[in-house]
């Protein structure tokens, strides 16, 4: 069976997965092959089966296939041939495996961030003046066609998300032995004609949603008629000890003139990711 399907790897997926159950069984005859045959075969045999499957089922069944699996070349070509890239190409990673993993997974944890399904999916901490709104965006974001924001009031305004990691998929595990890298990231932007303060709070919690981690920089203030950009604010936790298991996402503001209607801050594109290197 492995020397037919190692000539023929456009064969389908469901070959492969037969191949798979194979292993999980444990057959000895099966097992015996797998020893003789070339070690370059194998290693495209295993290329075109389940990441999870060779973790799991085929790494066990002799030396030669864990040091197939466990090699750093083998995940560089999985990246290589799913277009995974790095981001900076001058940092490889340490573990191309984790890298692989975590860049197959990475996705933005928070829901609803462009303001598509209004306010839903938002906890509103604080709703003050007239508050929150969505509306057009005032100004487009760089490299993004978003036309939607979240808009303040004139009285405080902030909404948070519970992230729950469990729930997500990293394991309590994964989180306390690999700790990778949470990348957090907004965008925000005043009116032009009325002053405002944009304020971000995010904490890394443990099981009782005690915070062992916090970033809570000082609010970023603009002046009456300013330029009406859109700016970034980032924050990467790293070495974050062991316990975390939510992270809560809140920002916000409001208008410094007390004006009625919305004419404070705006924020959109707000993202919490697991990400496979500590970016910045």
């Amino acid at each position: 069976m492995l020397s037919c399907q190692a000539a023929g790897m456009g064969q389908s997926t469901s070959h492969q997965m037969q191949l798979a159950a194979d292993f999980k069984t444990g057959s000895d005859a099966f097992r015996s092959l797998g020893a003789a045959v070339p070690l370059a075969v194998v290693e495209e045999v295993l290329l075109n089966l389940p990441a999870k499957e060779v973790v799991l089922i085929c790494r066990l069944v002799c030396l030669e296939w864990k040091e197939l699996v466990d090699s750093a070349a083998h995940w560089r070509e999985r990246c290589r041939r799913e277009g995974i890239e790095l981001r900076d190409a001058s940092r490889p990673p340490n573990d191309w495996r984790l890298f692989y993993f975590l860049s197959k997974k990475r996705r933005n944890l928070l829901k609803n961030p462009r303001a598509e399904e209004k306010l839903h999916r938002w906890k509103l901490v604080e709703n003050g003046g007239d508050g929150w709104k969505t509306e057009g965006n005032c100004a487009p974001l760089p490299n993004d066609t978003i036309d939607k924001c979240f808009a303040t009031s004139y009285g405080m305004c902030l909404k948070e998300q519970l992230i729950d990691l469990k729930k997500e998929g990293y394991s309590p595990a994964f989180m306390d032995h690999l700790q990778p890298a949470i990348k957090i990231s907004d965008w925000y932007a005043p009116r032009r004609d009325c002053g405002s303060f944009y304020k971000i709070c995010v904490e890394l919690l443990d099981q009782k949603k005690k915070p062992m981690r916090t970033f809570d920089p000082d609010p970023v203030y603009f002046e009456q008629w300013n330029d009406q950009q859109w700016c970034p604010m980032t924050h990467v936790f790293k070495d974050y000890g062991r316990g975390v298991r939510f992270i809560r996402f809140t920002h916000g503001g409001q208008d410094t003139q007390y004006w009625a209607g919305w004419y404070g801050i705006r924020v959109i594109n707000s993202s919490v990711e697991i990400c496979p290197a500590a970016e910045r």
